[in-house]
């Protein structure tokens, strides 16, 4: 709302397919027209009305300024290339007599540059804008957040922008036209021909008023036909430094505010509150060319995007509102409060925040009524100003177990500063599995001999070139010693020795500071000429039962353990025993065997098979005789009856076909010698 007047970018139709930029008044109602080199599937962000200075020379008008992404019309891409635009309109536009009635006749546009030419990205995505206008006479600024959709780096930018460069783009900047290039392709190039007086797209000033041109209606047509065609500009709005003032990693900002704090030593500074897409909000601090974040603020905890950030300037009520899909967040500028020292106060180059000696405390300098020259604040973070800046930091002791595992705690109340474990005048490194590194402190697995020690743990904020170090906490970790008993004789002598004992810690609390000393105590101990003797004395009984108990058990399990081993030899070898008995053995067990007992004489089954000699002559008498040797070779039984085992391997003869043919009917044993044919007589 400007003056009553309502200005706003949106779509004509329910369908969204028709842009404009319109206002509606009482008196007359303006609006773009509906026309791709006017406006082509635009995005808006941002809309607000810059006041013209009352002493103005030239008498211009007030403008109202619209930021929104668009498809080009100037590049050639595979796909749709969005450009982020700044738009401008004049706040006493009307419209004109023939040419563009009821259309705005002050409307131009022109390219947001936002380039990173340390790493060549471009950030074409303008995702938000914030116009910073002062209370004083200096000239306002513009804050504008950007993203890039050409590649997925994940950075977000922000870029600042002086008004008078965007008016000098407007007044002073060459226009674009579509040119028909080999009688098909139409593309936008600079114009360089005549532009017609008073400049088109320019609002009232004192040079159309010389020639007689009170307001957009008496404006001629060939200046409104100009404006109709042409209200692209070719120059574009570059930032201030040709860079971001800031860039930020893995995250996506959605919103910006911007505010102006006089500090306490003179200079004004722009703080800026960013939100992010993870619910945070990231506060920065800029001065000059120098932009630093100096806090980060979780305003939703479960990682919800922030769709809405306001700045509430009113006295004595200043807060930001962030708004997300579930909810709205109300939160100071700062949060000095938090800051219990002077160092901590100091080291957070907050413009907001001083440390206040009378009080003991971090104030916020505009709720304070008298601010006088007792206040410290130095946002260069020389912490030399503060009273208690050579104060000890507490310690903490720890005694652990062999292979156990122990917990440094280290709070960091700030986001923005690093965390630095050291050790043996050393950087920490964290390897895996041995050191996990936490939020709150550091856990530590395995604990030896070589981890026994003072570990520091310190905070490092980067000020400008040079790194500002604090220690935050001690911790000291040493090995639990077991404790023993040792009955010796010590030689006479009358010299003195002196033992050091191991360090203790103990806090100290005082009414200001939590604080931990480290205190070495020596004592003297005079070696005596006498026999150490255990006495028993009723406080040591307990444990001599206990002793002799353990012992008692420690003997049965040896007892147990003996017994059970002999018993499974004893088994094993009767085991053994019985398997050469029975010659379950291998074969070369079996030989072994056989050469040990060649010369002993055979002593005869308990039972014999009475067909066994039957067998054997029937299978020699099949058998012809060996050619070669005058004794037949003794039968191997393999268990086939109907095969003959020959010694010399030949087939057998045609004489002894007869006997086997006759022999096929009749019993093995018809030819049989025996003498009895049951095998149970004798």
């Amino acid at each position: 709302m400007v003056d009553g007047e309502l200005y706003s970018g949106t779509s004509f139709n329910f369908l969204g397919s028709e842009p404009i930029i319109f206002r509606h008044s009482h008196q007359s109602q303006l609006r773009t027209e509906y026309a791709v080199p006017w406006l082509n599937e635009p995005s808006f962000v941002y809309a607000d009305v810059i006041r013209a200075p009352a002493n103005n020379p030239e008498g211009e008008d007030d403008k109202v300024y619209f930021f929104f992404t668009e498809v080009s019309v100037e590049y050639e891409f595979f796909t749709k290339l969005l450009i982020p635009r700044i738009a401008r309109v004049c706040k006493g536009d009307q419209g004109g007599q023939r040419t563009l009635q009821k259309k705005w006749t002050s409307f131009l546009k022109a390219k947001l540059i936002c380039h990173s030419p340390e790493n060549n990205l471009i950030f074409n995505v303008v995702s938000d804008v914030f116009i910073l206008k002062p209370s004083d006479s200096s000239e306002p600024k513009i804050y504008g957040v950007f993203a890039s959709n050409l590649n997925n780096v994940g950075l977000s930018a922000v870029c600042a922008y002086n008004v008078s460069a965007v008016e000098d783009v407007f007044a002073k900047g060459k226009y674009m036209h579509s040119a028909t290039v080999e009688q098909s392709n139409t593309k936008w190039v600079r114009f360089n021909g005549e532009i017609p007086k008073p400049r088109p797209g320019a609002c009232m000033n004192n040079e159309a008023r010389a020639m007689n041109y009170t307001n957009s209606l008496n404006l001629p047509d060939m200046t409104l036909q100009f404006v109709k065609d042409h209200p692209l500009m070719d120059d574009s709005v570059t930032p201030n430094g040709n860079k971001p003032r800031l860039v930020l990693q893995n995250v996506t900002c959605t919103q910006i505010v911007v505010d102006r704090v006089k500090a306490l030593d003179g200079n004004s500074y722009d703080i800026m509150f960013i939100s992010t897409d993870k619910g945070t909000l990231h506060k920065a601090i800029s001065h000059d060319t120098d932009l630093r974040i100096i806090e980060e603020i979780v305003l939703f905890p479960h990682l919800q995007a922030v769709q809405t950030l306001l700045l509430s300037n009113k006295e004595g009520k200043r807060f930001i509102y962030a708004g997300s899909n579930t909810g709205v967040v109300q939160a100071p500028l700062a949060f000095c409060e938090k800051f219990a020292s002077c160092v901590d106060c100091i080291l957070a180059r907050d413009p907001y925040c001083a440390w206040h000696p009378v009080k003991s405390s971090c104030v916020h300098i505009l709720q304070e009524s008298n601010v006088d020259g007792n206040l410290i604040q130095k946002l260069s973070g020389d912490i030399s100003y503060c009273p208690d800046s050579a104060e000890n930091p507490k310690g903490m002791m720890h005694t652990v177990k062999p292979g156990s595992m122990v917990e440094l705690k280290c709070s960091q109340k700030s986001k923005i500063a690093s965390v630095v474990w050291k050790f043996r005048k050393g950087t920490l490194k964290f390897k895996l599995p041995k050191y996990h590194p936490l939020e709150s402190g550091l856990v530590i697995f395995n604990i030896t001999e070589e981890d026994t020690g003072i570990y520091n743990c310190s905070s490092q904020v980067e000020v400008g070139n040079k790194i500002i170090s604090q220690l935050l906490i001690q911790h000291v970790i040493e090995i639990e010693k077991l404790p023993t008993t040792m009955e010796s004789t010590t030689q006479p002598s009358t010299k003195t020795s002196t033992t050091p004992f191991h360090s203790k810690v103990f806090e100290l609390f005082t009414s200001k500071k939590t604080t931990t000393q480290i205190l070495t105590t020596t004592f003297a101990a005079t070696s005596l000429s006498v026999k150490i003797q255990e006495i028993p004395t009723p406080a040591h009984e307990p444990c001599s039962k206990k002793s002799a108990e353990v012992a008692m058990l420690k003997q049965s399990d040896c007892t147990l353990l003996i017994f059970l081993i002999l018993l499974f030899g004893t088994l094993l070898v009767i085991l053994l025993v019985y398997n050469c008995y029975k010659g379950f053995l291998p074969d070369q067990c079996l030989k072994f065997h056989a050469m040990l007992h060649s010369g002993k004489p055979k002593t005869p089954p308990d039972y014999i098979d009475p067909e066994h000699g039957v067998k054997e002559n029937l299978v020699e008498s099949k058998c012809p005789p060996n050619q070669y040797e005058n004794t037949h070779k003794v039968p191997h039984d393999t268990g086939y009856e109907t095969e003959a085992d020959c010694g010399n391997g030949s087939i057998p003869h045609a004489e002894d076909t007869g006997i086997l043919e006759n022999g096929k009917d009749q019993p093995f044993d018809v030819k049989c010698d025996l003498k009895y044919a049951d095998s149970d007589g004798e």
